[in-house]
């Protein structure tokens, strides 16, 4: 179907401006103050509301193959398209891991089957994997990951030849997880020494601590600059990190880039009073200086991208002890809504967050034609209300956890619709059915 939408207020590369757009074959085929509709056209009038590119999620979990108990492609995605995100990039700690080429190539499978959102898989790497992980091909999968830190099964890299072996050697962006192990199995033996069973979860950012982070994330900066490589460090978590990131440099001219997730812009360890494990994540959510640096980090361009780490867990593995609980928290149907309240109150304008959501993130992982709000792209947007409000309650989530840390919030906007490679994907609260995402591709 071709579309031709009326009227929004365009959010894009730095500007906000009313114009038409009209969709043919998926892509955008003109941008104009006035369009006049064709045979076939369906017209949509966005009077009074905002046209954002869509959100390009750098990093979810969505727990397929293996751990489905969990979620599935089908339905984060789901869950993506009715928060905005139109485009996710998914990581390899799934069972079994994506540590070869065929286990990767099964997930692009399963995604072209039953996702609703554009999808790109992250292939893994391990301590004994070099040699296959090499084989990636960049122009259609989106990099290498690395954990400097505990994952799930054998996905550790902890090894420093292997280390440096993988970045002298590998063409492609590497994302990395950076907190350093020794530190926090260390902190992590003396503190279960000291409570026994009845630790609170608010000794997670206390075990998990700024030190783990930083020595971390500074070896992966040095390793980068050692060898030229493209790296990409995820999740942000302290304020002394930023000071490893270039702040003079447009995203698509480093060669080292930062992410920062939306629940270390949102949470503190304020909130682990009322939230417990809910909000239990790695790297840890932390006191509350960490967040206000980390939002100044992205008006001053140290954080180049703003992304989810969508992870969730059932119900019943949040509410173990301390020490059982799983990390990771569902977020991947409200990042935008949250940005948006963050905005409000005069955080973030409209135009940084359709940067840090969309534009930088397909500059720095060279998307092709998605990102941006440009003839010729596909046409992913984001329709966003902000004079309507949407309150999180369990009839509207749709993660198969079917549970949210945001769960009786009322956020000051809402999605109105969502377009995905041109498709309606998500209207009035509802997600389209028969809609189906695209795989990304790489200008590299």
């Amino acid at each position: 179907m071709n579309y031709v939408l009326k009227n929004g207020q365009i959010v894009n590369e730095g500007k906000i401006f009313v114009a038409d757009i009209r969709i043919v074959k998926g892509k955008i085929e003109k941008i104009a103050s006035e369009i006049t509709e064709q045979a076939g056209d369906h017209v949509i009038d966005l009077s009074g509301k905002h046209v954002f590119p869509g959100m390009i999620d750098d990093q979810v979990h969505f727990r397929e193959p293996g751990l489905t108990h969990k979620a599935f492609i089908g339905s984060e995605s789901r869950a993506a398209v009715a928060g905005g995100v139109t485009s996710f990039m998914e990581m390899p700690n799934t069972v079994p891991n994506a540590l070869t080429q065929d286990l990767l190539e099964d997930k692009y499978q399963i995604a072209a089957k039953t996702s609703v959102a554009n999808y790109s898989f992250f292939m893994g790497a391990s301590n004994e994997n070099f040699e296959e992980a090499m084989k990636t091909n960049k122009v259609n999968v989106c990099g290498l990951k690395i954990f400097m830190g505990s994952s799930t099964g054998n996905m550790l890299v902890d090894k420093k030849e292997v280390l440096d072996r993988f970045f002298k050697e590998a063409d492609i962006l590497i994302a990395t997880h950076c907190e350093d192990e020794h530190t926090v199995k260390t902190r992590l033996e003396q503190f279960k020494a000291q409570y026994g069973e009845n630790a609170p979860a608010s000794l997670h950012p206390i075990i998990r601590n700024e030190e783990a982070c930083f020595i971390s994330s500074s070896m992966a900066v040095e390793l980068a600059k050692k060898w030229n490589t493209k790296l990409h460090i995820l999740h942000i978590s302290t304020e002394e990190e930023l000071a490893l990131f270039d702040t003079t440099k447009a995203s698509k001219d480093k060669r080292i880039t930062a992410e920062a997730c939306v629940h270390h812009l949102w949470f503190d360890a304020g909130d682990y009073e009322t939230k417990g494990n809910l909000i239990k994540c790695n790297p840890a959510i932390k006191e509350a200086r960490h967040k206000k640096a980390i939002r100044e980090a992205i008006r001053t361009g140290a954080i180049d991208v703003i992304a989810t780490d969508h992870a969730p867990h059932t119900w019943e593995e949040k509410q173990q002890g301390y020490w059982k609980a799983p990390s990771g928290l569902p977020l991947v149907q409200h990042p935008m809504l949250m940005l948006l309240d963050l905005a409000k109150d005069g955080e973030f304008t409209l135009e940084l967050i359709a940067q840090k959501t969309a534009h930088a993130v397909a500059d720095i992982f060279q998307i092709a034609d998605r990102g941006y709000i440009r003839e010729g792209y596909w046409a992913d947007l984001a329709i966003v209300d902000l004079n309507k409000t949407y309150t999180v309650n369990k009839s509207n989530i749709l993660y198969h956890c079917a549970w949210s840390p945001l769960e009786g919030h009322t956020f000051s906007a809402s999605i109105d619709k969502t377009f995905v490679s041109g498709q309606l994907a998500y209207s009035e609260g509802k997600i389209v059915e028969g809609t189906q995402g695209k795989r990304m591709l790489f200008n590299r």
